[in-house]
Formats: C-alpha cells, structure tokens, sequence
C-alpha cells in the first residue's frame, strides 16, 4: 500500500510539473487568475476535484 502511495505522490509530482514547464508565463497567468476568485469558487472547485478523482478512482477499480 506505501508503495501505491509513493507511486501516486511521484506521478502527482510529475503532473503538477508539466504546466510551468512547458508555460511559465501561461502559469503566471492562472495563478493571477486563481487570486482573484473568491472563497466559495476555489470551495467548489476543490470539491469537484475531488468527487472527479472518486469517481475516477472507482471506475478504474471496478
């Protein structure tokens, strides 16, 4: 099960690395634009992050 973990941090890591990568200006960008949206809209966007990965995580395992 750690391993899985580990795995998962390292693919995480990867994918979150990829953007500034590939845009650093493009990242600039949206980290303005994610600034100005208030508490409810990073909320909800983080609330549907998650249910995204829960549903994908159960149809991967299914």
């Amino acid at each position: 099960m750690w391993h899985d973990l580990w795995i998962a941090l390292a693919l995480l890591l990867i994918v979150e690395g990829v953007f500034p990568f590939l845009s650093p200006d493009g990242l600039r960008k949206m980290l303005v634009a994610v600034h100005q949206l208030s508490d409810s809209q990073l909320r909800f966007a983080g609330l549907t992050s998650m249910l995204l990965g829960v549903v994908l995580l159960y149809i991967i395992n299914r």
